[in-house]
């Protein structure tokens, strides 16, 4: 292909996303003010990938002139810019852009298998890109599947890694007899195999109270990566689908499912280039919690509390289930923690300004086959109220402080209950909570487990790798794994307040 050419990228950045900018800069403020509904965070994720974009025409555009190596870029090993930024850049393979580091030279960046992005000294192509083969009708057809009416379709940085490694070559085409679908605008060239991963995630409220039942529910996916030459189709009997224990299912696109039916469920699929989420589902947790038991914590004194744990875990889980890891954490967000007392049965505890941390798992070899009783009494002491709060608001409140404190002398020789007491007048001090701890609204409401468990799914979910049949047929190994972390697993305070909301019986 020779001649003059020209890429363009155009962002579709409309009017009002300028509009929003240049009122945004002309606030006084750094972020995000009260009352204020735009931010920055807001207007980059309304804004489309302009990132992604440039990359997918950088590459097609190297890969047309044959003769321009990639600039020198230094990307540092962690996230320099936060938030948003980052999870956006992240999704392109960039894990953190260092904004002043000096160029250096940089080794070839390889696709690993896992497709997690590249992280480190970034990509400079050793050999000209012009050794790379082209075909013009291939990259017609990549541009017309991948990017319909100009828009890519696909940014994923390990796809356009490979596209960049491999270039466009007439055994890029699709066979004669089969229609390219639009999730797999490139077709994969190398050593062929297929991983099927089930990642589920546990969410738990547990109450250890008559009338409000403990709640339990599973998030699950299954993750796949099926590295295979040309357009097969896969198929595998998936198990687990029993309807009293799956809820929901959804499917990518490029799968074929017929009427659910039984605890089989025969999947079809033509799988895209790259891992993709093969499907999702929420389910009932078929063995019982991982963790139960109960959360205790009452306030002694007002810069004192008393605390106790009663744990059982993995009780009715067989090998080979094994729970490798699990912390349970006592947050106080607006508590400064001075010490705690306390001697758990099993385990080491620490602790941090603002929580104390349990750690009842820890070894290498986890736990499997057996279940632990986990028991923790404890006190915990706080630093006083007083050197807690702002100077300016104790000076600009001083006032309404003298009218509270005579309302509390008069309230406090009506309440019968000391812990009330102490607890409507802790309330009364207490800071405004932070948003990344929504639960905590009081001085103290619940404790937070977290946990990682291998072997089977809880859900039992399941794929069995020697039923996944390949059409044209292919020798390609299959490989499954499975693995189950916790989510928003609570143990609410038996003795405090809690939400709860009212579920029907079914």
């Amino acid at each position: 292909m020779k001649g003059p050419y020209c890429i363009l990228v155009l962002p579709l950045v409309e009017p009002h996303h300028l509009k929003s900018y240049a009122r945004m800069c002309k606030r006084s403020d750094c972020g995000n003010s009260v009352k204020e509904d735009e931010s920055l965070s807001s207007l980059l994720l309304d804004l489309p990938s302009i990132t992604g974009a440039f990359i997918v025409a950088h590459t097609i555009g190297d890969i047309i002139t044959g003769d321009i190596t990639e600039p020198e870029v230094f990307v540092s090993a962690s996230p320099s810019v936060g938030g948003l930024l980052d999870s956006l850049t992240g999704s392109i393979g960039i894990s953190g852009i260092s904004a002043r580091a000096k160029p250096v030279a940089a080794s070839v960046a390889a696709s690993t298998a896992s497709g997690t992005a590249v992280s480190g000294a970034a990509m400079s192509d050793s050999q000209k890109i012009g050794l790379r083969p082209l075909d013009k009708d291939a990259l017609r057809s990549f541009i017309s599947s991948a990017m319909p009416f100009g828009t890519p379709l696909d940014l994923s940085y390990s796809n356009i890694s490979a596209i960049k490694t491999a270039g466009f070559s007439s055994a890029d085409m699709p066979p004669v007899d089969r229609k390219q679908p639009a999730w797999k605008p490139y077709l994969y060239r190398g050593k062929q195999r297929i991983l099927f991963t089930v990642h589920e995630t546990v969410h738990a409220a547990m109450y250890d109270r008559d009338e409000i039942p403990d709640s339990i529910s599973i998030s699950g996916q299954v993750n796949c990566r099926a590295d295979l030459e040309g357009l097969p189709d896969v198929s595998f009997p998936l198990t687990g689908l029993d309807t009293a224990r799956v809820e929901s299912l959804s499917f990518h696109p490029c799968a074929q499912v017929p009427e659910h039916g039984g605890d089989k469920q025969a999947v079809t699929f033509s799988p895209p280039l790259g891992n993709f989420v093969l499907m999702r589902y929420q389910a009932f947790c078929s063995v019982g919690p991982p963790v139960k038991g109960f959360y205790q914590l009452s306030m002694v004194s007002e810069n004192e509390g008393a605390f106790l744990f009663k744990l059982t875990l993995m009780e009715g889980y067989k090998a080979p289930l094994t729970m490798e890891f699990c912390t349970v954490t006592m947050p106080f967000p607006r508590r400064r923690v001075v010490s705690f007392d306390g001697t758990p049965s099993v385990g080491t505890v620490s602790t941090t300004e603002h929580s104390v941390e349990w750690k009842i798992i820890t070894g290498p070899r986890g736990v499997s086959g057996k279940s632990i009783e986990a028991i923790f009494p404890g006190t915990v002491k706080f630093a006083p109220w007083q050197t807690q709060r702002l100077n300016s608001s104790v000076s600009a409140y001083t006032g309404v402080a003298d009218e509270d404190s005579d309302l509390e002398t008069e309230s406090s020789s009506n309440i019968v209950n000391v812990e009330d007491y102490l607890m409507d007048k802790m309330n009364k001090d207490l800071q405004a909570v932070d948003l990344d701890e929504p639960f905590c609204w009081q001085a103290y409401d619940y404790a937070k487990v977290s946990f990682k468990i291998v072997g089977p799914s809880l859900s039992g979910m399941s794929i069995d790798p020697r039923s996944v049949s390949i059409f044209p047929s292919v020798k390609a190994p299959v490989e499954f794994s499975c693995q189950v972390t916790s989510g928003e697993y609570i143990l609410w305070n038996t003795l405090g307040k809690c939400p709860v909301v009212a579920t029907p019986k079914v």
